[in-house]
Formats: C-alpha cells, sequence, structure tokens
C-alpha cells in the first residue's frame, strides 16, 4: 500500500488551466419500470461536465455556542495544529493531529501500479481545498466567557495542551446571541449573560451586522456559520407561519414563534453564508429550506454524527446486509457535559430521540426479503445526565436479530467516545466540503447551462445523522454509501470512474490487461498437504498459522 501526496489525471476527457479543473465523465445508473409484474431495469448514461475552481478562498466559520465544548475544542484544535504544539501525558508526548476528520486524515485509493500494489492518497489531495490551519474563527455565545476560560470549563484538552494555547484563546470572545429560554431547558439560564437584545427582527438585523463586520475586519472572502449550540425543541412547522420563505420573513417582523437557531439559518442565507445544523432540531423549517433556495446558498444538516449513531449506521448495515434480520436495537448513553444537561429535559431530549432513532429506515427499507411492508425492528434510544462522566460519553447497545431456524444473534457493544473530540473534526469536515462544494459547477450534455448542487446539501449526509434531502430525494443513512457518494462525487470532478472494488482484473483465468499476477498453480504443482509446525510465539504460546495447538489428539468421531 502506497501513499502519495499529489497526482495528475492523465485523460483526454481532463483539462487543468491555472484556474479551474474540466473533467468530461459519464454517470451511469439503472432505470427500474414495472410492468405486469416485471421489473424492467433500464441502463442509462449521462455525459457531465464537471468545472471546479483551483483557487481556494480565504475561508472564516462563524460558530453559534462558540463557547461551548464543541466549538472551544475546534478552535483549540486548528490552533494547536498551526502552531504546530506538544504536550506531555502520561502515556507519552502528544502532537497535534486531525485524527478523526476524514479530508484530513482520510484516504482515497488511485488504483493498482505497475507492480499490482494499490496506490493511496490523503483525502484533501483529490481536489484543492482550502487547508484546516489557515480558517480563521468568530461567533456567538449566550455565555460571555472568553474561549480560553471556555476551553478549560469544557474539561476536554489535557492541561499541559491547555497552558500553551492559553494566551492565544484568552483574547477570542463570543458575540451576544440569541436567548429564547422556552427552546432550551431551563438549567441553562445560568449561563445566559451575553445576549442580543430587542426584537426578532432586531436580533436578525444584529447577526447579520455580526457576520458583516467578521467579513471585513478579517479580510474574508467567504463565511459558513455552523450551530453547535444547544439542543432546542421542536418548533411546530404551521401554514402561514413558518411553510414558506415569505410567511418565515413575516412572522420574525411580527415578533411570532422562531427559534434562535432558525434566526441564525436566515440571516446567514440573507448574508449568502452557507449554514450547517450541528443540533437535531428541525431548524431548517420549510420557509428556511426556500429562502435557502431562493438565494441559492447551501444548507445542510442535521446533527452531528460522531459516536454511537456512527457505529450504529454500520453494524445494522452489515447485518442486514449479511441477511440476518435486527429486530430490536436497545441504545442508552449517559454522558456529562453541558450537552448531556441540556438533554435532561423532556423536550429537548425528544428532538435528539427522533434524529438517532430514523438512523436505520433506509437499511430495513433495503431489504424487503426480511421485512414486510411497515414493519420494523423495535428501537428504544436512552440518554442519562451523570456529571461525573464529564465530556466522556458511554454509550452502550444490544442488537438482536433472528437467524436461520429460529436462531437469535444478540451482540452488545459498550462505546467511550470523547464527545466533542469526536465532534470537532467533523464540524471541521463540514467546511471544507461545503467550501469545496461552492466552487464546483457542472452541466450535462442535454443540460448545457452551467449549475451548482441543490440548495440542500446531501452530499454531507456522511456526516449527519439524520441528513436532510432535496424533495424526493432518497435518504441514506449507511455509513459506507454515503463515504462512497462523497468520494465518488469528487473522482467525477477529475474524470476518474467510481471505487467499485471489482478487480476483475484480477479474477479471470488468463491475467486482464495491466495486471501484474504470478501464475497459478498447475496440475504439476500440487498443493502442500501439511503444514510445517509453526514457531513459538513470543508470548510463549505454541501453535500453527491458525492458532490451533499442534500435536493435539484428534477429535472423537461417533
Amino acid at each position: 500500500m502506497k501513499v502519495a501526496s499529489a497526482f495528475v489525471v492523465e485523460s483526454p476527457n481532463v483539462v487543468y488551466t491555472p484556474e479551474a479543473i474540466e473533467a468530461q465523465y459519464d454517470y451511469r445508473t439503472t432505470r427500474v419500470v414495472r410492468e405486469g409484474g416485471v421489473l424492467k431495469v433500464q441502463p442509462t448514461s449521462t455525459r457531465f461536465t464537471f468545472r471546479t475552481a483551483r483557487q481556494v478562498p480565504r475561508v472564516g466559520v462563524m460558530l453559534v455556542g462558540w463557547g461551548g465544548n464543541n466549538g472551544s475544542t475546534l478552535t483549540a484544535a486548528v490552533l494547536a495544529n498551526r502552531l504546530r504544539l506538544s504536550w506531555p501525558t502520561r502515556a507519552g508526548r502528544k502532537e497535534a493531529n486531525y485524527y478523526g476528520s476524514l479530508t484530513q486524515s482520510g484516504t482515497v485509493s488511485l488504483g493498482l501500479d505497475a507492480e499490482g500494489q494499490e496506490v493511496f492518497v490523503p483525502f484533501s489531495a483529490l481536489l484543492p481545498m482550502v487547508p484546516p490551519d489557515d480558517l480563521v474563527f468568530d461567533g456567538w455565545d449566550i455565555s460571555s466567557l472568553n474561549l480560553a476560560e471556555a476551553m478549560r470549563r469544557a474539561q476536554v484538552l489535557d492541561c499541559g495542551l491547555q497552558e500553551q494555547l492559553w494566551p492565544h484563546m484568552e483574547a477570542l470572545r463570543p458575540r451576544p446571541s440569541v436567548y429564547i429560554p422556552e427552546f432550551i431547558a431551563a438549567n441553562q439560564s445560568t449561563r445566559a449573560n451575553n445576549l442580543i437584545p430587542g426584537t426578532r427582527a432586531q436580533q436578525l438585523e444584529q447577526i447579520r451586522k455580526d457576520i458583516r463586520d467578521f467579513r471585513s475586519r478579517s479580510g474574508l472572502d467567504k463565511i459558513i456559520v455552523l450551530w453547535t449550540a444547544n439542543t432546542e425543541r421542536f418548533c411546530d412547522v404551521v401554514p402561514g407561519l413558518n411553510d414558506t420563505a415569505e410567511n418565515l420573513l413575516r412572522t420574525i417582523q411580527l415578533g411570532r414563534e422562531v427559534s434562535p437557531s432558525t434566526l441564525f439559518a436566515v440571516a446567514s442565507i440573507l448574508e449568502g453564508c452557507a449554514f450547517l445544523n450541528g443540533s437535531p432540531q428541525n431548524t431548517l423549517v420549510p420557509g428556511a429550506l426556500e429562502l435557502a433556495e431562493q438565494h441559492r446558498v447551501f444548507v445542510g444538516g442535521d446533527d452531528f454524527k460522531s459516536g454511537q449513531t456512527k457505529v450504529k449506521s454500520v453494524l445494522v448495515d452489515f447485518l442486514i446486509g449479511s441477511g440476518l434480520k435486527t429486530v430490536c436495537i436497545v441504545s442508552y448513553n449517559h454522558l456529562g457535559n453541558n450537552d448531556g444537561q441540556n438533554l435532561s429535559a423532556p423536550q429537548q431530549f425528544r428532538s435528539k430521540e427522533v434524529s438517532k432513532s430514523s438512523v436505520v429506515d433506509d437499511m430495513v427499507q433495503s431489504n424487503p426479503v426480511l421485512y414486510a411492508p411497515g414493519e420494523e425492528p423495535d428501537h428504544c434510544v436512552v440518554i442519562k445526565y451523570v456529571p461525573y462522566v464529564g465530556d466522556s460519553k458511554r454509550a452502550l447497545d444490544e442488537y438482536t436479530s433472528e437467524l436461520m431456524l429460529g436462531g437469535t444473534n444478540t451482540l452488545v457493544l459498550h462505546n467511550t467516545c470523547e464527545d466533542s473530540l469526536l465532534a470537532a473534526p467533523i464540524m471541521l469536515d463540514l467546511v471544507l466540503l461545503t467550501e469545496l462544494c461552492q466552487r464546483i459547477s457542472f452541466c450535462t450534455d442535454t443540460d448545457p447551462e452551467p449549475q451548482h448542487f441543490h440548495s440542500v446539501l446531501s452530499l454531507l449526509s456522511f456526516l449527519f445523522k439524520a441528513p436532510l434531502v432535496p424533495p424526493g430525494s432518497p435518504v441514506v443513512n449507511a455509513l459506507f454509501r454515503q463515504r462512497s457518494c462523497i468520494e465518488n462525487i469528487l473522482r467525477a470532478c477529475v474524470g476518474l470512474p467510481p471505487q467499485n472494488h471489482m478487480l476483475l482484473e484480477y479474477k479471470m483465468e488468463r491475467p486482464g490487461p495491466g495486471s501484474k499476477r504470478a501464475a497459478t498453480l498447475g496440475a504439476a504443482d500440487p498443493l502442500p498437504c501439511k503444514k510445517e509446525a509453526a514457531p513459538a510465539a513470543p508470548n510463549g504460546c505454541t501453535g500453527d498459522s491458525n492458532g490451533h495447538p499442534q500435536g493435539a489428539p484428534p477429535m472423537p468421531t461417533a
């Protein structure tokens, strides 16, 4: 396995200029038609021309909830990497990195080299991306603590790292934010000392002024806004209130019910800034989605997918994909950070319960052999607030599946999740991928007018528990399908075929074109009938290459 840092696609379908990468790509898929009880499958092909601007802009990130655990941890992570910090721990010296980030720590296979070895490049090498160390941060919080004090309050980072970061974070102070008590738990009131006054319309205007001020003061080309503040209760979607863009804007002007997160979403959209919702509530009500489409601004959500739900989206996909019928899923969490305290209120917990419970739906619906229409597993989610464990969330899961001939299989997992250290790299990926998508345009042979991705940026589904998709689009929760979507779209932008893992050139009787394969054993080369005795292992155990003891007596036969 080889890792390279850069590559060039040599193809007549790919053109590199100083301004852009242009690639022609044949998108092949299938259309299924039902006729008289017969499924007729029609292969289709569409020629796309992708154009990706190569100039990387200066990007600012505004975090709503900047002084929370996630906001302070992400800011600290970027500073620590920018400053190349290292610090002692009881397990040895650690260095700043971006582990947990798809774009910064993931890789992509380009194919096989002449020796038949797979060649990998960093995910960030597929297309020009903003270096994370160059991001500029600002944001809002209902708490007035500066970022250094917020970092200490969060109790996420080692003391040695906090000490080095303190002088760099002490000057960073959140802007006043919006506090509407009925949307978050009452236990958050003690933090609320840094507030935007006035009516909803005045608060909206102040948020817009803050965005413009940040852009001007920092000399930014773009700003992306992330909601990483408290989970809110759900907001009812009411005709005439928030069902259209016009009604939503009128609701804000009249001071009627609108959540703080929706206020920030509207302000971001009106300022031309992408907005990403990292909490489970329905921030992006229909009126906000329509407003984003009108202004051609990206929005994405909902709820960062970091620990227990990410594991679930892999494990249930594996179980159902293996032909096992998962019939019961019980997920229990306890955590002690401020997110856990806020979620101890019933209405806020309900928002989280909804986002965590829907993650298996598409996997169940993908297998009508196992599940009848409308049938689904029993699925229970429990979250408890235990202050002692702090940011180190515990997740316990039990998955019960039916086997053939009436058997059952139960898997039990215990997962300790460093909550904010898992969420921060997800936030980073959301910013970098959203910004990249803003530089990608495409057209087709049948529609030559250039266009961009839909304003609901479903490409980000890999990073969200309850992914938003454009109207009529299928919702995909299976994790590796989500990752393949991102990778294959970015591969298309440089004219590369989708990653299919077929390796057909290595599955043929005669070596295929381009493969370098040793000849298979022929009739004159009989397979060895006995293994050599295995040497003793370093721990003193002996056994063959499968770990079986040597010289064991034969098993008795009936």
